[in-house]
């Protein structure tokens, strides 16, 4: 059972707000403690870590940015996302990066309610599932919806991203 100082802070976040506004069922999964890898977050919330979607901020070295989507236990190929952009050379963003431009700690980052539009770029795999996975923007909880309601949401290029 959440208790109401819980449900209030979880829901005040972007990620959740979009999905009110826009209407979108989804379930909030909340978790007893913060996790720290997908493997733990998949198991706070009692899923398949393969319907969690990991999202991995890149940026290349003129400070060009995107959202790179894969399934949780996956790992996202920066080479491939590169190509995909015509990109010289992609890293993953550093912590205070992945804050300024998602507005999001990381951990918290989800393809939705980011704080400035990203190109967004999903492993093909994710539609594997019905369900999906998404961090709700709090390191307490998770979100599940359905897989069809997160791509109409985030309209992502879709391709083979991953390692």
């Amino acid at each position: 059972m959440m208790n109401n100082s819980m449900s209030t802070l979880v829901t005040q976040t972007a990620v959740i707000q979009l999905l009110e506004d826009e209407g979108v069922e989804y379930r909030l999964l909340p978790h007893s403690k913060p996790a720290k890898t997908i493997e733990e977050a998949a198991q706070e919330r009692g899923v398949d870590p393969q319907q969690m979607v990991k999202s991995i901020l890149l940026r290349d070295m003129s400070g060009f940015h995107v959202l790179a989507c894969v399934p949780g236990p996956a790992q996202v190929d920066p080479k491939k996302v590169r190509d995909i952009f015509g990109c010289r050379r992609m890293t993953c963003a550093d912590a205070t990066d992945v804050e300024k431009v998602t507005g999001l700690v990381i951990g918290t980052v989800a393809p939705i309610g980011l704080k400035n539009p990203l190109p967004l770029i999903f492993d093909q795999s994710i539609q594997q599932h019905e369900l999906v996975n998404i961090s709700s923007g709090d390191r307490m909880a998770g979100v599940e919806l359905s897989t069809d309601d997160l791509l109409i949401l985030c309209d992502p290029m879709m391709a083979d991203i991953c390692r």
